[in-house]
């Protein structure tokens, strides 16, 4: 999935606490990142929108190894 499309979306993947912290397992950020792709839909916020442009994942599931650069 990953093709060249420029730099990848970073924050999202690695700096964001909800985003990290959900997809490591984390209840309560999971229960945070529901909320928030409740209210910004199924992509979720400009960096999770952006991940999931760049991945073809969305913010709440991991990056499928095949993928990672």
């Amino acid at each position: 999935m990953v093709e060249d499309k420029g730099n990848p979306p970073i924050f999202c993947e690695k700096l964001c606490i909800v985003c990290k912290g959900a997809r490591a397992g984390n209840s309560i950020c999971k229960s945070i990142q529901n909320l928030e792709l409740k209210i910004f839909g199924e992509n979720g916020c400009i960096w999770g929108a952006a991940r999931t442009k760049y991945y073809g994942v969305t913010p709440d599931k991991k990056i499928p190894e095949k993928s990672k650069k």
